[in-house]
This record gives C-alpha cells, structure tokens and sequence, in this order.
C-alpha cells in the first residue's frame, strides 16, 4: 500500500485538523513535538504522510501531485487557482471575504466609479469587480495590513478577510460588500481522486459523521 501524503497549512488550521483527524482514528504522534526540526511526519502503521507547508503552496502541492490531501483556507483555494477537487468543507475557520472601507466609499461602490482597491487577495477582487460587479477597478496589490491603504489614500476600499470586524472598526473602516463565505476545507489531487478513491472517501465519510454529530 502506498503512503497517502497530506499538506496542511500551517498554524490554527494544521493544529484544529489534526485533533479532527484524531477523532477518527488519524493519529500522528512525531507532529506533537514542538521542538522537532522534522519536514514530514510518518504514521507507518496507517502508512500515511504529513507535511506542514505556508497555506498559499498548499494547492500548488496538492496540484502537482506531492500531496494526495490538502487542508487550507477556501480564500486561498480561490486566490490560487490550482486545477484539483474541493471535497468538503471541515466547517472551522469561518469568516468572510469582504469590500471594505470608510462609509463615504459606499457610494462610490453603488455608482460603479472607477477606484483603486488595495488586497493581499488581487485575484479574488478581480473577479469580483470584474465579473461579479462589471465595474472597472484599478488593482494593487499589498502583503501587509491593508487597512493602511484607505487611511493614508493609496485606495478608496480594500478586499480582506474579516472574523470580527474589530481592526476595520478601530480604523474608521467598515464591511461595505460581502463577497464571499470562508472556511477551512479539504481539497484532494486528481489523479489521487481515481487511484486511491476508496482510502479518500473513507476519511471523507468519517470526517463528515464527525462534523454531523
């Protein structure tokens, strides 16, 4: 039997997966130790693999076939754009994709006036502007706090993940346009999806028992 190789991103979504893994029967004891320097984790007995990677390389793993499994966030399935199959949504890690920015942009938004929207995100406000809303938009792209942006005029709203709305509250800035639900889900190979099917949708069906009961 051959070893069925999971990436997960790192972080909250690695730790919360693990102990849902954990509750049916998926164990990996090695990826306990905080203190271990080790890349891939080894369950021998169930002849399974672990890696932790940054979650925007997870679908490029899982795309190319050094993970059969991948555990990420549905904004950066979206943002990558990897050719591979979302097969459930663990339920964890919700919050949403957001238009946001001071109250005077709404209108701005309504009279679909060409802005600047400043995300960590490009692809997802693209196509939302784009394809969703058919308002032109210039684009630019920020890997830092994006909240910034409106405050110092590099853009009129910016498109960012929001749990709590805290951070934009305490910035003057607001939800001004949902643009999509998120969460963590588990997304498998293609290839992986044929050959190892029947393994594949086990863990799917015990994972989906779990989250229902």
């Amino acid at each position: 039997m051959r070893y069925l190789t999971f990436a997960l991103a790192k972080g909250r979504l690695a730790k919360t997966a693990m102990k849902m893994f954990e509750e049916i029967g998926i164990e990996c004891q090695e990826m306990k130790d905080d203190k271990t320097r080790k890349l891939i984790f080894v369950n021998e007995e169930l002849k399974l693999k672990f890696f932790l990677a940054k979650a925007s390389d997870v679908p490029t793993y899982v795309e190319y076939g050094a993970a059969d499994i991948g555990i990420v966030g549905k904004d950066t399935i979206l943002e990558e754009d990897r050719k591979l199959y979302e097969v459930m949504d663990l339920g964890f890690g919700k919050c949403k994709m957001c238009v946001c920015g001071p109250e005077s942009a709404r209108e701005l938004l309504q009279n679909h006036t060409m802005i600047r929207v400043a995300s960590k995100y490009p692809k997802i406000a693209k196509d939302y502007f784009y394809n969703k809303k058919h308002q032109t938009v210039e684009i630019i792209k920020l890997n830092g706090s994006v909240e910034l942006a409106p405050i110092v005029g590099l853009s009129e709203v910016i498109v960012d993940i929001v749990e709590t709305g805290t951070t934009l509250k305490e910035n003057g800035l607001g939800v001004l346009e949902e643009i999509c639900p998120l969460s963590a889900r588990m997304v498998v190979n293609q290839v992986s999806m044929k050959m190892e099917d029947e393994r594949i949708r086990k863990i799917i069906s015990d994972l989906k028992e779990q989250i229902s009961n």
